[in-house]
C-alpha cells in the first residue's frame, strides 16, 4: 500500500474528517463521548490535532484537548481501508509528543467499549481503568451532532438574543409572538396559543433580519442550519427542487432546528413574476415542503426577505407563515445602543450624540461598517504619532461621511407600504 504521512490539520480538512469518522465507527457502536461537533471545534482552535495522509486522502486523525496538565484523547478515527497499519499507534504518538513539550502530565482517553483507537490506545502504554461509571447531562436540544455538522448547521452561542443592540420594539415583538410560546409550550398550550413554526422577517438590506433569526436559535438553545438559495440553483445533479427536498429530508433526522432562508425571494418568488431565476419547479415543491415542516415539534423556519412584495402570495399565507414581521431602519434609541456596541472603550470619549444624529439613515450594518472604519483611521495615526491619543468624534464623523447609506427615502417609502400591506403579527 502506498505509504502515508502525519502533519498538523488544516480547516480545509473538515469534510474528510468527518468521512473518516463516519467510517471509523462499527455500524452498533454506541455513540461517542465527544461528538464529532466538539472534535472539530477543538481542531479548529489550535488544539493538538494530527491527520493521516495519503497523497491528498486523509486517512486518519487523532485531536486532543489540553488543560494546564491535564489533557484528554477526544477522537481517533481511521478511514476504513487503512486499519491494522500502525497509523492510529503513529497518529497518538505525535500527540503525546505534542501534549508533552506544552506541559501535559497526565493524558487520559474516554472510549466506548471496542470502539476504533482502542487497540492504538492499549499499544501506546494506555491503561485500561475498571470500576468507574461515565455521568452525562445531555443537551435538551437532542440533536446528532453528526448530522448537525453534516448539514452544515450549528449551536449559536448563549447570549446573542442579548447583543441584539438596540431594536427594542422588534425584540419584544419577536419575544412575544415567537420566543415565549416555544420556550414555554405546555403553557402556551394551556391558554389555547399554538408554538409558531414559519415566520417570515423583512425589510431593507442590513436592518439585522439574520442577526434576528440567529438570536432567536441561541434565545431557543436550538440547532441553527441556514439554507442558501443561490447553492439550491448552482446543483447541477437533480435541479434546484431536488436540491431542496433533499436538505429538508436530511433536517427531518434532527430533534430540534431553526431553519432560516435568507434571501428567500430567490426561490419563493411569484410565479408570475419572469425575473425569477430557478423556476417555478422549486417554488411549487417549497410550497409543498412547507406543512410537512410544520407537522413536527420544536420546529421553526424563518425566512428573509429584502423584497416582500415579490413573493408569491400562496407562500404568504397564514397555513405556511404564521407571522410577518418587519424589520426596519434603527430609530434614534437603537443607533445610540448600536453605536456604544461597537465603539467599545471609545464610547466615554466621543460625542455619542452627534455621531447617532449624523448617522440617521444607517443600518445597523452600516453602523457597525464606520465605527471600523473610525477606529482604523485612529489606530494608523497611533501608529505614526506614538502619543496614545484615542480615536476622536472627528474620526467616526469622517467615516461617517464616508460610507455609503444602504438605505434611501425610497426604500424607506416602500418599507412604509409593505408594512401596510403585508405584516401580521
Amino acid at each position: 500500500m502506498p505509504a502515508w504521512r502525519l502533519r498538523d490539520f488544516h480547516d480545509d480538512d473538515l469534510d474528510q474528517a468527518i468521512r473518516v469518522w463516519d467510517q471509523s465507527r462499527h455500524e452498533d457502536e454506541p455513540a461517542p463521548v465527544f461528538p464529532i461537533s466538539e472534535v472539530m471545534a477543538a481542531a479548529r482552535a489550535k488544539q493538538p490535532a494530527v491527520v493521516a495522509v495519503v497523497g491528498h486522502e486523509l486517512v486518519g486523525m487523532a485531536v486532543a484537548h489540553a488543560q494546564g496538565e491535564r489533557a484528554w484523547v477526544l477522537l481517533v478515527a481511521l478511514a476504513a481501508h487503512w486499519r491494522h497499519q500502525g497509523i492510529g499507534s503513529s497518529l497518538l504518538a505525535e500527540l503525546e509528543r505534542r501534549l508533552r513539550a506544552a506541559g501535559v502530565r497526565r493524558i487520559s482517553a474516554l472510549l466506548p467499549d471496542s470502539a476504533t483507537g482502542a487497540t492504538a490506545l492499549q499499544n501506546s502504554g494506555f491503561q485500561a481503568r475498571t470500576g468507574l461509571t461515565y455521568y452525562e447531562k445531555p443537551e435538551q436540544t437532542g440533536a446528532d451532532a453528526g448530522l448537525l455538522a453534516a448539514v452544515g448547521g450549528r449551536v449559536m452561542p448563549s447570549g446573542l438574543w442579548d447583543a441584539v443592540a438596540g431594536m427594542e420594539r422588534e425584540k419584544q415583538i419577536i419575544e412575544r409572538d415567537i420566543v415565549l410560546p416555544l420556550s414555554e409550550p405546555e403553557l402556551a398550550g394551556r391558554y389555547g396559543v399554538t408554538p409558531p413554526k414559519g415566520v417570515i422577517l423583512f425589510g431593507p438590506p442590513g436592518t439585522g433580519k439574520t442577526s434576528f433569526a440567529k438570536a432567536v436559535a441561541s434565545r431557543l438553545a436550538w440547532p441553527f442550519v441556514e439554507l442558501f438559495p443561490s447553492r439550491l440553483a448552482s446543483d447541477t445533479s437533480g435541479g434546484p427542487a431536488a436540491a431542496l427536498r433533499e436538505a429538508f429530508t436530511e433536517l427531518a433526522e434532527l430533534v430540534a432546528v431553526l431553519l432560516f432562508i435568507d434571501e428567500v425571494e430567490e426561490i419563493a418568488a411569484a410565479r408570475g413574476d419572469l425575473a425569477i431565476t430557478t423556476g417555478h419547479g422549486v417554488t411549487n415543491e417549497l410550497l409543498k415542503l412547507i406543512p410537512g415542516f410544520r407537522e413536527h415539534d420544536d420546529r421553526l423556519l424563518i425566512c428573509a426577505t429584502n423584497s416582500v412584495r415579490s413573493l408569491d402570495p400562496a407562500f404568504l399565507r397564514p397555513g405556511r407563515f404564521d407571522y410577518v414581521i418587519p424589520i426596519g431602519p434603527p430609530d434614534t434609541a437603537a443607533r445610540t445602543a448600536i453605536w456604544q456596541r461597537y465603539l467599545g472603550p471609545a464610547a466615554g470619549s466621543v460625542d455619542l450624540p452627534r455621531l447617532v444624529r449624523a448617522s440617521d439613515m444607517f443600518t445597523p450594518a452600516d453602523i457597525e461598517f464606520a465605527a471600523r472604519k473610525g477606529a482604523q483611521a485612529a489606530f494608523e495615526r497611533e501608529l505614526i504619532h506614538r502619543d496614545g491619543k484615542p480615536a476622536t468624534t472627528e474620526d467616526y464623523l469622517t467615516a461617517i461621511a464616508g460610507t455609503r447609506p444602504t438605505l434611501t427615502e425610497r426604500t424607506i417609502r416602500d418599507f412604509h407600504e409593505d408594512i401596510g400591506a403585508f405584516s401580521r403579527m
